[in-house]
């Protein structure tokens, strides 16, 4: 009974310390036929489904049919004034990911929670994540922790100055951006010669 308070009270303060996310997701679950279900929530309210729904598995003794409930979220960081802060943001809003061994008992219980409009799924029956689909959702949250997204949009021919590595305080024109890697080719002029330089996104800053 005290492992599952102590797992609870993690699952309650995962918002606040999202590291831990990754970690508790990673986990084989108590109960080997839970699967991972997607359920869709009022936008803006999904950290108030999140607490519902872990009051109700504890109010209704169900702590070995439903486990985790996760917000996918992932680390944003934005350049302002030259500094860099970190945020978290959601990437799926509206959706809550809850992970539970599936019956009529549980679906009803999940179904009436406040603010939940029902499961993603085909018909009537709530289709479980592929094993695919956990490790590109679930698992995306440990990435974004390891290597926060840059809020930041680079276009073509827009002058940037280089902040970080051997050609800091360069001023450049962006050639070309790849936003999934986030890096950028920038035009410097070294030597009176125009040379393409890779960057990543945080490597730069905007000129204004």
């Amino acid at each position: 009974m005290q492992d599952e308070e102590k797992n609870q009270t993690a699952a309650g303060t995962a918002d606040e310390t999202p590291a831990a996310i990754p970690e508790s997701a990673a986990e084989p679950p108590r109960n080997p036929n839970m699967k991972w279900y997607i359920i869709h929530a009022y936008s803006g309210f999904e950290r108030k489904v999140k607490e519902s729904l872990e009051s109700r598995v504890q109010a209704f003794g169900l702590g070995e049919k439903i486990g985790k409930v996760l917000i996918p979220t992932e680390s944003v960081t934005e350049v302002r004034g030259g500094k860099k802060y970190t945020s978290e943001r959601m990437f799926y809003p509206g959706y809550v990911l809850v992970e539970m061994d599936m019956d009529d008992h549980v679906w009803h219980v999940v179904k009436s929670t406040p603010r939940v409009t029902g499961f993603v799924g085909t018909g009537q029956q709530p289709t479980p994540l592929s094993d695919e689909e956990v490790q590109h959702i679930v698992y995306k949250v440990a990435d974004s922790r390891e290597k926060p997204k840059l809020k930041v949009k680079f276009e073509k021919n827009e002058t940037v100055r280089i902040s970080e590595g051997p050609f800091a305080t360069f001023t450049g024109i962006v050639d070309e951006v790849n936003e999934d890697r986030e890096t950028l080719k920038v035009m410097v002029t070294i030597f009176g010669r125009s040379t393409p330089v890779e960057l990543e996104f945080g490597q730069v800053e905007k000129v204004a």
